[in-house]
């Protein structure tokens, strides 16, 4: 099995990091830069930077926050929210970036994922996904939602599984599953939504929304199949630390490694 990859993620907004419960009540989590030097020393694999409100607010991601991010930390940054063409790409790539991730713009243009890979690399575009369940009975199905910084989204009428599908075949290199339903409740990730997903791309998976405790990323990891796993609330407000569950994962037999970060 290869090693599992454990990411805090920062949802920033006016330049802070914010957590709420699908996507609404957010409360202050701390300063993003401060929080990504703590994850570096604290042995996160990588780390995720998403400018929640930047494709809601129809504005442009906060260049200079990501920069001093990525000067704090020596592991892979994946930067999101706000990207609509190759050239924020690349601003984003210059500034520190080891890859970028697009939902919303990728939604409104396909073609943005596949001219990001021709210019960058497959393995530097991320497909953010934002599903929430439409149907509770069998055959399950998830709608793809937009715009997910302002009021709970957008609808878009795209089934998740055939988006995921159809982003691979255009060049993304990584997909993160993040389940509205589940986002921010702590009561465990979708693990339907993402085997589903796990099991129909040939890419990277990272699993995303309702971590509460090391066991659900475990069970993300084996019953969901995910390659990686994302968190913040339990990691931002100190519930568990990300060795506490790096120890637990190894315990548990699943390859993690405990000593990265450092320069």
């Amino acid at each position: 099995m290869l090693t599992k990859r454990i990411i805090p993620c920062l949802d920033v907004k006016a330049g802070r990091v914010v957590k709420g419960v699908k996507f609404r009540d957010l409360r202050d989590a701390g300063d993003p830069v401060e929080l990504a030097a703590f994850y570096n020393e604290q042995g996160a694999d990588e780390l995720v930077f998403y400018d929640i409100t930047a494709s809601s607010d129809d504005r442009a991601i906060m260049r200079e926050v990501v920069e001093r991010t990525a000067n704090q930390i020596f592991i892979p940054l994946t930067v999101g929210g706000g990207l609509r063409t190759v050239e924020d790409m690349h601003r984003m790539l210059q500034v520190g970036a080891d890859k970028v991730s697009i939902n919303t713009a990728a939604v409104l243009n396909p073609k943005l994922i596949t001219e990001g890979a021709r210019r960058f690399g497959s393995q530097c575009i991320v497909l953010g996904m934002d599903a929430k369940r439409v149907t509770v009975s069998s055959p399950v199905r998830w709608e793809v939602f937009t715009h997910t910084g302002a009021d709970g989204g957008r609808g878009t009428g795209l089934d998740a599984i055939e988006w995921a599908h159809k982003a691979v075949e255009l060049g993304a290199g990584e997909i993160v599953v993040n389940s509205i339903d589940a986002d921010g409740t702590q009561a465990g990730y979708d693990l339907e939504l993402l085997r589903a997903i796990s099991e129909s791309v040939t890419v990277p998976v990272v699993a995303s929304g309702g971590a509460g405790a090391p066991d659900d990323l475990f069970q993300a990891l084996i019953t969901g199949k995910a390659d990686a796993v994302l968190a913040a609330s339990i990691f931002h407000y100190g519930t568990y630390s990300i060795r506490d569950v790096k120890k637990f994962l190894l315990n548990k037999g699943i390859p993690v490694r405990l000593e990265v970060g450092k320069p």
